[in-house]
């Protein structure tokens, strides 16, 4: 299997920020395993924590067993990566539907005369559509804005304008405040709005569903919150997906030197 192959997938996507749409159980997860067998679908596979990656395919899956048979890479190098990392996240597609799950305790082993990894089945499995989890990172020469209402113990409330990072159907990631304890994972802000081009202010709820350290482009560290949105207006669903039709066309264009 050729490593250019890998390209034909896209990265992986963070669970934490799609629970949502999690499959759990082998009774859940199984027929979309069978049906990557069946389909011959392609899986890119990335290795963690070493961002490494290269195209592979589902062999087998035994509900009896409770375990999985992939390809393994040609690159030996690769394969030597795989049975030390902490997990492999695979990455695949069926019916223009994004699949995702991971695999722990690789195993290399000769199938076939073949070389391929034996692990657990996985236990949970990811399945988004493509507008539900495409994610687009907001350009630093249009920024967004969404301003949050915080309160101190004493009731005191302080309202803060954060940077968006991206923005999709379900949510946007923002540059979280240093100073402020209580935007961490599972908190919810019912006060904050969210500022988009040519509209008024879009009233929203959050709710923090993640948290950690990032370096910007400029070499700063700063913290990174994902934030589901909870509840929006009537029609800002639709706001929201022009603005990210409208983004995503103009960097199409740009990057085809037509703009």
């Amino acid at each position: 299997m050729s490593e250019s192959a890998v390209s034909a997938n896209p990265p992986p996507v963070r669970y934490e920020e799609d629970e949502k749409y999690l499959l759990r159980g082998q009774r859940k997860v199984g027929p979309v395993l069978n049906a990557l067998i069946e389909r011959q679908a392609l899986i890119s596979a990335w290795i963690s924590p070493r961002n490494l990656s290269f195209p592979t395919a589902l062999l087998e899956y035994s509900a009896d067993t409770g375990s999985v048979v992939i390809d393994a890479s040609v690159n030996e190098a690769l394969n030597s990566a795989v049975q030390q990392c902490s997990h492999l996240t695979c990455v695949s597609q069926l019916d223009k539907v994004h699949v995702q799950f991971r695999l722990q305790g690789l195993r290399l082993q000769t199938l076939a005369g073949q070389p391929a990894f034996v692990a657990a089945a996985p236990s949970q499995l990811l399945q988004l559509q493509r507008r539900e989890y495409y994610r687009l990172p907001v350009p630093l020469t249009q920024p967004l804005t969404c301003t949050v209402d915080f309160s101190d113990r004493h009731g005191v409330i302080s309202r803060r304008d954060l940077r968006v990072l991206d923005i999709s159907a379900g949510g946007i990631a923002v540059v979280a405040p240093d100073d402020q304890p209580g935007f961490r994972p599972l908190n919810a802000f019912e006060s904050c709005s969210l500022q988009l081009p040519d509209s008024e202010p879009l009233p929203i709820q959050l709710q923090v569903r993640n948290l950690f350290r990032q370096k910007l482009a400029n070499g700063q560290e700063s913290w990174r919150a994902g934030c589901a949105f909870l509840r929006l207006p009537h029609g800002a669903d639709r706001l929201i997906q022009r603005y990210i039709f409208r983004m995503e066309r103009l960097r199409t264009a740009r990057r085809q030197g037509l703009v």
